[in-house]
């Protein structure tokens, strides 16, 4: 069933104000991010690490469209649209997806010279 003309200026609307919690991340001026993130159904938002995560947490509950992981290979907050980790992550297991994330989803693989 097609939305009404009324209904997409009501969607458009309720998008625009989740527009400053991305501002606050600093998302909106990046070069990595998409411009269009904001007409994606579910927005993932890839965290480097807990801390970050429980800072973000109370905005899971406020915002519906948000899903949150935390990848401890990431280098920085990155976000993607949520239909493409569900899509990348379907039937694989815990230890798949953590392999999976060193290289993607804003994971960054240590070089050995990181390590020392």
């Amino acid at each position: 069933m097609p939305l009404s003309v009324s209904m997409k200026k009501s969607i458009r609307i309720m998008t625009k104000r989740y527009l400053p919690f991305f501002e606050s991340l600093g998302l909106t001026e990046r070069e990595d991010v998409p411009k269009n993130f904001l007409d994606w159904d579910t927005i993932l938002i890839v965290v480097p690490d807990r801390h970050i995560s429980h800072e973000l947490k109370y905005y899971k509950f406020s915002i519906s469209r948000l899903f949150f992981v935390t990848n401890p290979y990431a280098d920085q907050i990155h976000i993607y649209d949520f239909d493409e980790w569900k899509s990348v992550t379907r039937n694989k297991t815990q230890f798949q997806i953590r392999e999976m994330m060193k290289t993607s989803f804003g994971g960054v693989k240590k070089s050995g010279a990181d390590n020392d």
